[in-house]
């Protein structure tokens, strides 16, 4: 009998298998950039168009919310349609929405733009996850697979603003953006020789409801937390919170009925998908939402050129991606379960290094404190992905990588958003008492709200004014940043304890 196709050993990948596993990791990592490319660009684009504390927030984070709000459609759409075509439909509106944003003149078009590029990066992630899935059917191959699409994830994620910065060194902040065209135009051009198809033959009809509903929940919550770090615990703050609870618990309910939902509860009978997917979104939420305000700080405080910050800040993405790829061999020789704890340990001293930065400024301090989050949370990925393609049966592999992948992108997004809101509510109450005489009160009133804006209004006033405006903007900014890396500790802390309780059997 021939072993490639006995019971024992499944079919071995090709070489036009690993050339398809390029193919598809490439986007991946572009999509991957556009929730961190814009960090060093914040700046510029503050200056240039003027946004106030909220729709800079909402500019950074309104791509990973739409992704994570559309991801499940789009994961049940490609069981349905094709995961090819769906990746392809993907890549050209991602490129032209590239483009929208780059002509972007105000924040409520760059906005605009920037969600409608989560909408189509939703289409990438779980096209390109269930497409391993399907491609890749020996185990040790498939958790190769995963670690490298892991790995241009993660490394996509952070090596964002070192491509923004390089481009920035060079071009206006539009640019940004316009680095992807051409990886969408090749995989258009490369997808239809090289990608095999699937769908789900059997699939049900899709449910726009559901999808309608899982976005309002995600960006009626965030909305909520946004007005409370900007204005306070308001009746508008409780309100948007009340709607995203109410629509999360409906939506909820719908799935519980739909014949053809769009989250199959089914999967979650098994013990360890849930614990799998809160330990991605409490450990994205440190990775992703810590690295906008590392950006600011090199920037702002250290007064580094977009260039010099994205050099220094580099090496997350090569750790992020020695980690993804180290971690297959890892698990071959430890149980999964106690390499991830020792990672979440890492990375949650490397947190707690971060809190030292404050006092002492030092780049080496910066440095240990990136290296040791990155290689700490780097198997999260790996490990967390593998765990749930195993859970799913094939003909549902689109509809379990979205769940996944909208796990991650949830954690990121909320990392932003949580992250951005505490260190938004930290500077502003700081800043409050800080007496500034002389500073009129129109230039005075947005630096009390904004680092950015107190960098601006510093760049405007005489030397006798604008020196003591930076230091208190400066430390404010600190104290913020260390309780942004505080909040990351515990919920990284609570990451590993879920990992030890609920991932030791699985």
């Amino acid at each position: 009998m021939d072993t490639a196709t006995s019971p024992t050993r499944p079919p071995q990948a090709t070489p036009r298998d690993w050339i398809a596993l390029a193919v598809i990791a490439l986007p991946c990592l572009v999509y991957a950039m556009d929730l961190t490319v814009l960090n060093l660009a914040v700046p510029h684009l503050a200056l240039d168009l003027a946004p106030s504390a909220s729709q800079l927030l909402w500019i950074i984070d309104i791509y990973g919310f739409m992704v994570a709000g559309t991801l499940m459609l789009m994961g049940t759409l490609g069981d349905r349609v094709g995961r090819r075509k769906l990746l392809l439909i993907g890549a050209a509106a991602f490129a032209c929405a590239s483009v929208l944003a780059a002509m972007a003149r105000s924040a409520e078009q760059l906005i605009l733009a920037r969600a409608l590029l989560g909408i189509a990066g939703a289409t990438l992630a779980p096209s390109t996850l269930s497409l391993i899935r399907n491609i890749f059917l020996d185990q040790r191959q498939r958790t190769f697979a995963i670690g490298v699409w892991i790995a241009c994830f993660s490394s996509g994620a952070t090596l964002g603003p070192l491509v923004g910065g390089v481009i920035l060194t060079y071009f206006a902040w539009g640019a940004v953006f316009l680095a992807a065209v051409p990886v969408m135009i090749g995989l258009l051009i490369a997808g239809p020789l090289l990608l095999p198809e699937f769908r789900d033959e059997n699939a049900g009809r899709l449910d726009i409801v559901s999808a309608v509903q899982s976005i309002v929940a995600s960006l009626a919550l965030i909305y909520g937390m946004k007005r409370t770090a900007e204005s306070g615990f308001g009746w508008e703050a409780v309100a948007a919170i009340a709607l995203g609870l109410a629509v999360g618990a409906l939506f909820i309910g719908r799935q519980k009925r739909l014949a053809d939902p769009m989250i199959d509860l089914g999967l979650f009978r098994h013990p360890g998908l849930g614990a799998a997917l809160a330990i991605n979104v409490t450990a994205m939420l440190g990775a992703m939402g810590i690295f906008v305000f590392i950006s600011q700080y090199l920037q702002l405080v250290l007064g580094m050129s977009p260039m010099e910050a994205g050099l220094w800040t580099a090496p997350s993405g090569v750790c992020f991606a020695i980690g993804s790829m180290a971690t297959p061999q890892l698990v071959r020789r430890w149980r999964p379960v106690d390499v991830l704890s020792c990672g979440l340990v890492l990375a949650s001293l490397g947190f707690l290094l971060l809190t030292r930065l404050g006092e002492s400024q030092s780049l080496p301090v910066l440095m240990g404190a990136i290296l040791m989050m990155c290689l700490g949370l780097s198997p999260v990925g790996t490990i967390t992905t593998d765990l749930m393609m195993r859970i799913a049966p094939a003909e549902r592999a689109g509809a379990a990588s979205a769940i996944s992948e909208t796990s991650f992108e949830f954690g990121g997004a909320l990392g932003i958003a949580v992250l951005g809101s505490l260190v938004a509510a930290s500077y502003r109450v700081a800043m409050a008492d800080v007496p500034l005489p002389g500073i009129p009160p129109e230039i005075l009133a947005p630096a009390r709200r904004t680092l950015d804006a107190a960098a601006i209004a510093a760049d405007k006033l005489p030397e006798a004014l604008a020196a003591p405006l930076r230091e208190a903007a400066h430390a404010a900014f600190a104290h913020a940043l260390d309780l942004a890396a505080l909040a990351c500790v515990g919920a990284t802390l609570l990451a590993l304890i879920i990992a030890r309780t609920r991932l030791s059997r699985s």
